[in-house]
C-alpha cells in the first residue's frame, strides 16, 4: 500500500487529521488497532474548546455537534460551601466551550471518512514505524491475519501513550518530562438530569469533586480517590453520599441521584515527550503529551496538533516550503506547555494531596479567593479554559 500520510490511530486526532487532509486534496490511510464499536463507545473527554468547535465546523463535522451539543458559557467553583460562577464570554471576547463527548466526535468523523475519505482500516495493528529519517517512511502493520506495509511520505502517530509511533524516536534524542499524582478520579455515568446547568469544580477538605454531564438526561460526575482505588469497591450509595458531602453549599442547592450505569477510575499524570517530530514522523495527542483531566485539555491539545500538521503540509504543497513542517514540534510544544501549566494549576488548587500540610491547604483557598475577587485572575482562568490559540 502507498499513501501520502499514514495515520496511526482512529481516535479524534487521527480521524480529524484524515478529514482535514481530505478537504485539502491530500490522500491518507488510517490504521486503527481496535474495532469500530470500541472506538465509537469508549468514554473519554467531553469538553470542546472554542477552537476545537470552530475546527470541526470548518471541516464539515459540526452538524450533529451543533444540534446535540451543549454550549457552556461558564463554570462554577465551589469551596468553603461557597459558590462562584466564572462567566466566559465577557472575559474572553465571546468564547465559550461545548459539552459533546469524544465518542460522538469519533462517530461523526468515522461516518464522514467512510463516506467521503480515504481508507480507514479497523483491527489493523501497527507493529512499527520504519525509516522515519528517510524520504519514504513506512508503517508495518497486521490486518486480517497477515502483515503488510504502508509506504508513506509522512507518518503521524495518533496512537496514544502505549502506541508504537513514539518508540521510533531514538532514545538518545528523546526528553521526557512527567509527574504522577498520588490520586485519581472515580468517574460515574448516571441516568439522571444534571444537578446544575454548568460544570462545577469543588475543592473540599475530603477531596475534589466534579459535576459534569453528557446530555440533558445523563450526568457525569467524579470524585478524587487514592490512585490504587478499585471502582467496584464503592457502592452506588457511597458514591452519591460522598458527592453530596463534597459539593455541599450554604444555599438550597441539591444533588440529583439516579441509577449509575458505569464506574471507572482515571489515573492522573502529566507527561510531555520532546521533540514531537523525528524525520518524517510526527507525534500528536497522547503519543506526545498527557495532561490531568482537571483542565479539560487532552482532546483539545490533540486537535491543535493535527491542525498544525495539516496547515504545515498544505503550506508545503502550495509553496514548496517545509518551513512550517520543520517548526511543527516547536509550534505545538508552546501550546502544550501552556496547557500543562493550566492543568497543573487547576489540579493542585482543587485536589487534596495526602501529604499536604495545613499551610498548603490555606494556599489553595487563597488561590481560589484570588480568582473570585480579582478580574485579572478570573480572566486568566477563563481564557485558559476556553482554549489557547492553535498554531
Amino acid at each position: 500500500m502507498r499513501t501520502t500520510v499514514g495515520i496511526i490511530g482512529a481516535g479524534p486526532a487521527g480521524l480529524l487529521l484524515a478529514r482535514l487532509l481530505h478537504n485539502a486534496g491530500i490522500d491518507s490511510v488510517v490504521l486503527e488497532s481496535r474495532d469500530r464499536a470500541y472506538v465509537e463507545h469508549r468514554q473519554r473527554a467531553g469538553i470542546l474548546e472554542q477552537g476545537t468547535v470552530d475546527v470541526l465546523r470548518a471541516a464539515g463535522a459540526g452538524e450533529r455537534m451543533d444540534r446535540e451539543g451543549l454550549r457552556h458559557d461558564g463554570i462554577e467553583l465551589r469551596f468553603d460551601r461557597r459558590r462562584h460562577r466564572v462567566g466566559f464570554p465577557a472575559l474572553t471576547g465571546g468564547r465559550s466551550v461545548m459539552v459533546y463527548a469524544q465518542t460522538e466526535v469519533c462517530k461523526d468523523l468515522i461516518a464522514l471518512q467512510l463516506d467521503e475519505g480515504g481508507p480507514l482500516l479497523f483491527e489493523a495493528e501497527a507493529l512499527a514505524v520504519e525509516g522515519a529519517e528517510s524520504d519514504r517512511p513506512s508503517i508495518r502493520f497486521r490486518h486480517q491475519g497477515r502483515e503488510d506495509v504502508l509506504e508513506c511520505d509522512y507518518v503521524v502517530g495518533c496512537d496514544g501513550f502505549w502506541g508504537v509511533a513514539r518508540k521510533a524516536v531514538p532514545a538518545s534524542l528523546s526528553r521526557v518530562f512527567e509527574r504522577t499524582y498520588p490520586f485519581g478520579w472515580l468517574g460515574i455515568l448516571a441516568d439522571v438530569a444534571p444537578s446544575h446547568d454548568e460544570l462545577v469544580y469543588a475543592r473540599h477538605d475530603r477531596g475534589f469533586a466534579l459535576l459534569s454531564m453528557r446530555s440533558p438526561s445523563v450526568s457525569r460526575l467524579y470524585l478524587q480517590v487514592p490512585a490504587d482505588t478499585d471502582a467496584e469497591a464503592w457502592s452506588d450509595e457511597e458514591i452519591w453520599d460522598e458527592l453530596e458531602r463534597r459539593l455541599e453549599t450554604d444555599d438550597d442547592w441539591a444533588l440529583h441521584r439516579g441509577p449509575i450505569t458505569q464506574k471507572s477510575v482515571t489515573p492522573m499524570r502529566s507527561y510531555v515527550h520532546e521533540p514531537m517530530r523525528h524525520g518524517r514522523l510526527f507525534l500528536a495527542g497522547d503519543a506526545a503529551h498527557i495532561v490531568p483531566p482537571t483542565g479539560a485539555k487532552g482532546l483539545n491539545l490533540a486537535v491543535g496538533d493535527v491542525v498544525t500538521f495539516a496547515r504545515a503540509l498544505v503550506h508545503e504543497k502550495e509553496t514548496g516550503s517545509a518551513e512550517l513542517l520543520d517548526a511543527y514540534s516547536e509550534t505545538c510544544l508552546r501550546r502544550v506547555w501552556q496547557a500543562e501549566r493550566f492543568s497543573y494549576d487547576m489540579t493542585t488548587m482543587l485536589h487534596r494531596d495526602p501529604d499536604a500540610t495545613a499551610f498548603e491547604g490555606r494556599l489553595q483557598l487563597a488561590r481560589l479567593d484570588r480568582i473570585t475577587s480579582c478580574r485579572a485572575a478570573e480572566t486568566d482562568l477563563a481564557e485558559s479554559y476556553t482554549g489557547f490559540p492553535i498554531g
